[in-house]
């Protein structure tokens, strides 16, 4: 195991990354540097229970500002870093794919630079213990048919633009470590779910729509097939790949919860009405059907065998568990996401704008 004492965190601020802090400083003991650029999706009630921590500290930054990142990496000498920071929502991509490029492929490159430089700058103990943990999706695999999974080994062929800028930016880690060294891991996960998750996302949007009364709308037919991870699940899988990983490898990490859209939101429908009665039947009357939107893949599901047999980890949550524990925490956590909906996010399906008719 990689002894790791401190570690940078792009993307701290966000649902899976802010996982990851609280995990590090509160459960692990390791001090962190969180770096974010605070866009809409960073929550700093995420990490507000370790933000006094003095093993915590926090920068606004944005990845693609070279000299911030250089700045940083000189300043407080990680061990480790484990980038997260992107934009991550295929909706978006679809309405404002230039985003998705400069953050996820632009501002990869830049942060890999930085960590280059710095890594080379490092002796030759430091430099054996350092690793650059990438964080990507199962997303830049594509589609899979009715039956397979993804592994390590599958082609790549993403097909929305956030998919692709994750792809460019997986193939950006790879070279850095091929060309120059860079000690790099990278890991590709399932659908994350799970608390502090932006209600843009369908199961936190099919949560707070439920509790509004509001329609659940559900792209096509809902049989899109998602394999589902509760997030503080991959937070320990990524801890895992970061200490434990062979440099140079990559890791799938799903959660072993293959479910069409339509099940979940009808699981989520029967939690709320069990949890929250409506007093005006159940929320699967709220349930509508919209137009899909385009490239819509139909199915992912991810081989987490390797991760599980070479690294020996495995989620602890089933879907039913980790729903639960989700629908739970949206049903106690209403003034977080009430501010969301007032000030953000009206709580619509989005990426339908660019499509075509069906």
């Amino acid at each position: 195991m990689v002894e790791t004492v401190k570690v940078l965190v792009t993307g701290g601020a966000g649902f899976i990354g802010s996982a990851v802090v609280r995990l590090l400083v509160a459960e692990l003991g390791v001090s962190v540097v969180n770096v974010d650029k605070m866009t809409y999706a960073a929550s700093p009630a995420a990490t507000a229970g370790v933000a006094t921590d003095p093993r915590y500290a926090f920068f606004k930054a944005d990845i693609c500002d070279g000299a911030a990142m250089r700045a940083i990496l000189a300043q407080h000498r990680p061990d480790a870093v484990m980038h997260l920071a992107a934009e991550s929502h295929v909706d978006r991509s679809i309405d404002s794919p230039a985003d998705f490029i400069n953050t996820n492929i632009v501002g990869t490159y830049t942060l890999l630079q930085a960590t280059l430089e710095y890594w080379r700058s490092l002796d030759a103990e430091a430099q054996g213990r350092f690793r650059f943990h990438h964080v990507s999706t199962d997303e830049v695999y594509g589609s899979l048919g009715a039956d397979g999974l993804f592994t390590e080994e599958t082609p790549y062929q993403p097909n929305s633009p956030y998919s692709a800028s994750k792809a460019g930016s997986d193939h950006l880690v790879r070279a850095w470590h091929h060309t120059f060294g860079l000690p790099t891991v990278t890991s590709n996960c399932s659908n994350n779910y799970g608390p502090f998750q932006f209600p843009e996302k369908l199961i936190p949007l099919m949560i707070v729509n439920g509790l509004k009364g509001r329609p659940l709308p559900v792209y096509g037919k809902g049989e899109n097939v998602r394999d589902w991870l509760y997030v503080e699940d991959h937070a320990r899988a990524l801890w895992t790949v970061l200490t434990t990983g062979k440099v140079g490898e990559t890791y799938n990490v799903g959660g072993h919860n293959e479910m069409r859209n339509l099940d979940v939101v009808h699981l989520i429908c029967d939690l709320l009405d069990e949890l929250r009665p409506s007093g005006s039947g159940s929320r699967r009357s709220q349930i509508t059907f919209v137009q899909d939107r385009p490239g819509h893949d139909a199915r992912y599901a991810i081989d987490a065998s390797k991760i599980a047999r070479d690294l020996g980890w495995r989620p602890k949550e089933t879907f039913a568990t980790g729903l639960r524990r989700t629908v739970a925490w949206y049903l106690e956590n209403e003034g977080w996401w009430q501010e969301i909906l007032d000030q953000k996010y009206a709580g619509v399906r989005l990426g339908l704008a660019a499509g075509k008719k069906a």
